[in-house]
């Protein structure tokens, strides 16, 4: 019988979480993957597992910027995390930066995204201004 990805995800957050060795569990995820003929569901595994931490109060939080985040930055960013996220007891950030990110920044969660780039911003003003669009 095929193991759900659901109790997948758990196990190897549960791993993660008991301090394991997280190069060897990538190497028995993507093992257990091509064994399996399960390797496309890699994508859906990771957010499954992000998503299991986040229940119990790991949140992960990846945030894109043009350039580095200053601890100011850090700070907001990690507020308004919890602002979303009460129950979470550690905010794990991650930064990536992204040039085709003019200024702001974009929270990226396993689930969703909250997006306050001036881009987004932008595009926002242009269509509560534009007749006929909303």
């Amino acid at each position: 019988m095929k193991a759900s990805r659901t109790r997948i995800a758990a196990i190897i957050a549960e791993k993660i979480d008991a301090s394991a060795d997280v190069s060897q569990l990538s190497r028995e995820v993507a093992a257990y993957l091509l064994a399996e003929g399960r390797s496309g569901e890699l994508d859906s595994l990771l957010r499954d597992v992000i998503q299991y931490r986040a229940d119990r109060g790991i949140v992960e939080v990846m945030a894109v910027s043009a350039f580095p985040l200053d601890s100011s930055s850090r700070t907001d960013i990690e507020a308004e995390v919890r602002g979303r996220f009460p129950a979470a007891k550690t905010v794990i950030m991650s930064e990536v930066h992204d040039a085709d990110v003019v200024g702001g920044v974009r929270l990226e969660f396993a689930n969703q995204q909250l997006d306050l780039s001036i881009r987004s911003k932008l595009n926002r003003f242009k269509q509560l201004t534009t007749p006929g669009r909303k």
